[in-house]
C-alpha cells in the first residue's frame, strides 16, 4: 500500500501499486488533464510511471519550467516525425531542448526551405490534434541497433554505438515514429499546442567541421499560445533593436567578407567604444587593479606548457617564422602568469590584481559569426588575481 506525500505535506495511501497519472486523477480531474510528468522522489518521469512503495509526488505541469521543458522536449520528437513523414529518406540524428525551444538536425539530400518549415509546422499541428499517445519502451542495445538499421537510420546506430556500457536503452514512440531518448515525455501529442519553427541552418555531425554536414531545424515551444505569443512578440521587437541594423543605420562599425568576424569601427562606433573602455577602466582602478598589456602573438611552447594547444589548437590561428611556431593569442590567462614570474615575490605583494583589454583572436567557424556576438577578433576585458590560498 504505497503512501505518496504531495508538495504540500499531505499524504494518499492507495490499496495497490499506482501510476503518476492515477494520483494527479485521485487529487482531482482538473490535475490529471493539465498532468505532464511527475517528479518521483526528485525524479522526473512520465505520467505512466508506476509508484509501488512510499514515495514523494509533484505533478508537473505547463506552469513548471520541468514542465515547459518537457513540452520543448516532445515538441521535438513531433517535429522529427513530421519531417520524416513529409521527407521520406530524411535521417534524424539528436534534438536536445535549448533555451527558449529546441532543435533537431537532420540528413536529408536537400536544403530545407522557409516553405518546408511552413509544411512542416502544419503537419505537427495536425499530428497534435490527433493527439497520439506517446509510449515508452525499453530495447537492448543489440535490439535498437537492428531496429534502426532497418530504418536506414545510421545516425542512431552511431549514437547507439557510442554510448557506454551495456544496460538497456530507453525508447519514445507515437505513431510509427520512435526516437532513442531518455525522456520523460508529454503522456500525448495533444499537449502540444503551442509552438513555432522559427529557422533552419547549417550544422556538422557531432559539432565536427571535418565531419558531414547536417540540417538543424530550430523552433520554439511553451505552455499555451499566450506565452508563445509573447515570446514571438519580443523576437520581433528585438529583430527591430538588432545591432546589426542599428550599427550600419548609425554608421557605428561595418563587417565584410575580407576579413570574416573581425569589426570596422567607424569614429562614431569608436568613440561609443572608448567610453565603454575608459568607464571600465576607472571601475578596474577604484578596486585595486594594476593594468598590464602582453604579446599578441606568443610561440606555441607556451601554449603546449599551459595545456590550450592540445585542447584548443584548432581554434588558434597560427603563423611560423624561423622554422618555429606562433600562435595569435586566444586568450589572456597564459601571459598574465609570466608577469607575475618576473622577479621575486612577497606575501606582502599579494594579492596582485593585473588586468588587461586584451586583443585576442579566435578561429570560430563561419557558421558560428554573428555580428558583434560571436567575432573571431575581439578585446577580453581579463584580470587576474594572485593570492594566497587561504585569502
Amino acid at each position: 500500500m504505497p503512501v505518496v506525500t504531495l508538495p504540500d505535506g499531505s499524504h494518499r495511501s492507495f490499496a495497490e501499486p499506482v501510476t503518476v497519472q492515477d494520483v494527479a486523477a485521485d487529487i482531482g480531474a482538473g490535475l490529471a488533464k493539465a498532468a505532464l510528468a511527475g517528479k518521483v522522489d526528485g525524479q522526473l518521469v512520465d505520467t505512466s510511471y508506476r509508484i509501488e512503495n512510499d514515495a514523494e509526488l509533484a505533478i508537473v505541469t505547463e506552469r513548471d519550467e520541468d514542465g515547459v521543458d518537457i513540452i520543448r522536449h516532445s515538441t521535438a520528437h513531433l517535429m522529427a516525425m513530421a519531417v520524416q513523414e513529409l521527407f521520406p529518406g530524411a535521417q534524424v540524428t539528436i534534438g536536445p531542448v535549448i533555451d527558449n525551444g529546441f532543435y533537431y538536425d537532420f540528413k536529408y539530400d536537400r536544403p530545407f526551405t522557409n516553405e518546408d518549415l511552413a509544411r512542416i509546422e502544419k503537419r505537427m499541428e495536425e499530428l497534435s490534434k490527433q493527439d497520439l499517445p506517446v509510449s515508452r519502451s525499453i530495447m537492448s542495445r543489440d535490439e535498437a541497433i537492428k531496429l534502426f538499421e532497418d530504418m536506414g537510420e545510421e545516425y542512431k546506430v552511431r549514437i547507439i554505438q557510442d554510448i557506454p556500457g551495456d544496460e538497456d536503452l530507453s525508447f519514445y514512440s507515437q505513431g510509427d515514429f520512435i526516437d532513442l531518448c531518455r525522456g520523460p515525455h508529454v503522456p500525448s501529442t495533444g499537449k502540444l499546442k503551442a509552438f513555432k519553427l522559427t529557422k533552419v541552418a547549417g550544422a556538422y555531425w557531432r559539432g565536427d567541421t571535418s565531419n558531414e554536414q547536417l540540417q538543424r531545424v530550430y523552433g520554439t515551444a511553451w505552455g499555451n499560445k499566450k506565452d508563445l505569443k509573447a515570446y514571438l512578440h519580443r523576437l520581433e521587437e528585438a529583430e527591430k533593436r538588432d545591432h546589426r541594423k542599428v550599427g550600419k543605420k548609425l554608421g557605428l562599425f561595418h563587417m565584410q567578407e575580407e576579413a570574416p568576424g573581425m569589426v570596422f569601427w567607424h569614429p562614431d562606433g569608436w568613440s561609443l567604444y572608448q567610453e565603454v573602455e575608459q568607464y571600465m577602466r576607472r571601475k578596474q582602478q577604484e578596486h585595486g587593479y594594476k593594468e598590464i598589456k602582453t604579446p599578441q602573438v606568443v610561440s606555441r611552447t607556451l601554449w603546449e606548457k599551459s595545456g590550450h594547444w592540445d585542447k584548443f589548437k584548432d581554434d588558434m590561428f597560427t603563423t611560423e617564422s624561423e622554422k618555429h611556431d606562433y600562435a595569435i593569442k586566444p586568450m589572456n590567462c597564459p601571459c598574465h602568469v609570466q608577469v607575475f614570474n618576473q622577479g621575486l615575490k612577497s606575501y606582502k605583494d599579494l594579492p596582485l590584481r593585473l588586468a588587461e583589454f586584451g586583443s585576442c583572436h579566435r578561429n570560430e567557424a563561419s557558421g558560428a559569426l554573428h555580428g558583434l556576438m560571436r567575432v573571431r577578433g575581439f578585446t577580453q576585458d581579463d584580470a587576474h588575481i594572485f593570492c594566497e590560498e587561504d585569502s
